[in-house]
C-alpha cells in the first residue's frame, strides 16, 4: 500500500479537523477550479494516447514548480478499487474519477488541504479544502496553485466566456465553491425545507455527503455555487462568507437551542439511543453508524455528551466507511463482514475514551 495512504488511515484529513470559524455546524469549505490545456480535446474526444500526454503534461508541471515540490502523484490506474474508494472517501477524487477507465493521476499533499484530480471530467480539477467556514483562506491558496500552474502549462481560455470546460455550466470562472454543513437539529424539527427554500431562491445546488447524486448521509449537506459565468471569483466567495453560510448556520443554531429549551428529552433520547448502539452493537451498516455519529455529534456541541471528543467523532466518521474499514483491515470484506467489523471497530475506539 502507498505510504501516503497508509498515512491517511491515521488521521482524519483537512475536511474532518473539526477546527476553524462556525466549525460546529460548518464541516468544511472547498474551492475547486475546472481547467482545461488548450493545446488539447476535451477528454470525450481524447484517444488513450493523447491522455497520456495530458496526464504527462500536468505532472511535469507540477513537479517542474519548486513550490509544488510537496505534491505527491498517484497513478490511480495502478491502485486498487479499494485504495480508490479511500480517496473519494476523504474527497480527494470523485466518485466519476474512481471508476471511470484510461489514464488519470490525482496529485496531492500529506496535509491533505489540495488536491489535482487530473483527467477526470476536465484536464484538471485542482480543489483546496479548509476545516470550519475559510473561503478567503482557501482561494488564496487554490489562486496560487491556479497560477503557478498557468506558468508551465497553457489554459484554454476565451477572452469573452472565460474558461473552457467540458461542462457548460463551468464556463467562466471554472469555480466550484462548497461549503459542508452538519445539520442534524433542522433535520430532527422537520426544517431542513428552509434550507432547501434558501438554495432555490440564491440559485444554490444542494447535495449529499459525496456531491452529485448522493444522498445526506449523516445529516451532512453540501452548499455550492451553480453560476460560474458572469459572476466573479471574489462576489462568489463574499457571498458564501458574508451572507448565504452564517444565514443556514443561524438556521441550524436556533434548531438546537430550540430542542435544548424546549424539547430537551427529544434531544436526550436521539443522542443516547445514538450512544447506545455505537456502544453496543455487533452489526452496523455505514448509514446507521453515519446517522448515529451524528446525533452525537451534535450531542457533544449541545453539551449533553461530556466523555467523548468531537476528535474521535470525525474519526469515526471516516474509519468506518467501506473502504477505510477494509484497509485497517486488512482484507477485502462482504457487507455482512463489513457490518461486524465496523461495529466492533467503533466499540472499541469508544471504549478508549
Amino acid at each position: 500500500m502507498n505510504p501516503l495512504l497508509k498515512q491517511m488511515l491515521r488521521q482524519a484529513g483537512e475536511w474532518m479537523r473539526g477546527v476553524g470559524p462556525m466549525h460546529e455546524i460548518v464541516i468544511s469549505t472547498r474551492i475547486r477550479l475546472a481547467r482545461n490545456l488548450d493545446s488539447y480535446p476535451f477528454l470525450t474526444r481524447a484517444t488513450a494516447e493523447t491522455r497520456l500526454e495530458i496526464a504527462d503534461a500536468v505532472t511535469h508541471a507540477i513537479r517542474m514548480s519548486p513550490e509544488l515540490k510537496s505534491f505527491v502523484v498517484l497513478d490511480l490506474e495502478k491502485l486498487d478499487e479499494i485504495e480508490r474508494n479511500l480517496l473519494v472517501e476523504r474527497h480527494l477524487i470523485s466518485r466519476q474519477q474512481a471508476e471511470s477507465d484510461g489514464v488519470r493521476r490525482v496529485a496531492l499533499v500529506e496535509a491533505e488541504d489540495a488536491a489535482v484530480m487530473i483527467n477526470e471530467e476536465d484536464h484538471l480539477r485542482l480543489q483546496v479544502f479548509r476545516s470550519g467556514l475559510q473561503l478567503e483562506a482557501a482561494w488564496e491558496q487554490i489562486n496560487r496553485l491556479d497560477d503557478l500552474l498557468a506558468e508551465k502549462v497553457s489554459f484554454a481560455f476565451h477572452p469573452k466566456y472565460g474558461y473552457l470546460t467540458a461542462c457548460p455550466t463551468n464556463v467562466g470562472t471554472g469555480i466550484r465553491v462548497s461549503v459542508m454543513l452538519h445539520l442534524p437539529a433542522l433535520r430532527l424539527t422537520n426544517e431542513i425545507e428552509k434550507v432547501g427554500h434558501a438554495a432555490k431562491t440564491l440559485k444554490l445546488a444542494v447535495r449529499g455527503l459525496h456531491g452529485e447524486g448522493t444522498e445526506a448521509l449523516g445529516d451532512f449537506f453540501q452548499i455550492s455555487n451553480q453560476v460560474t459565468l458572469g459572476v466573479s471569483e471574489e462576489r462568489i466567495i463574499r457571498d458564501f462568507t458574508s451572507d448565504i453560510i452564517p444565514k443556514i448556520v443561524k438556521f441550524e443554531q436556533s434548531a438546537r437551542d430550540a430542542l435544548v429549551a424546549k424539547r430537551p428529552e427529544a434531544l436526550d433520547d436521539k443522542v443516547w439511543r445514538a450512544m447506545g448502539i455505537l456502544r453496543n452493537s455487533r452489526l452496523l451498516s455505514s448509514s446507521e453508524a453515519l446517522q448515529c455519529l451524528s446525533h452525537v455529534r451534535m450531542g457533544v456541541h449541545a453539551g449533553r455528551i461530556d466523555d467523548i471528543d468531537v476528535g474521535t467523532i470525525n474519526e469515526l466518521f471516516l474509519q468506518t466507511q467501506p473502504a477505510h474499514l477494509q484497509k485497517i483491515c486488512g482484507e477485502k470484506m462482504t457487507g455482512e463482514q463489513r457490518s461486524i467489523a465496523r461495529a466492533q471497530h467503533i466499540r472499541e475506539r469508544l471504549s478508549r475514551n
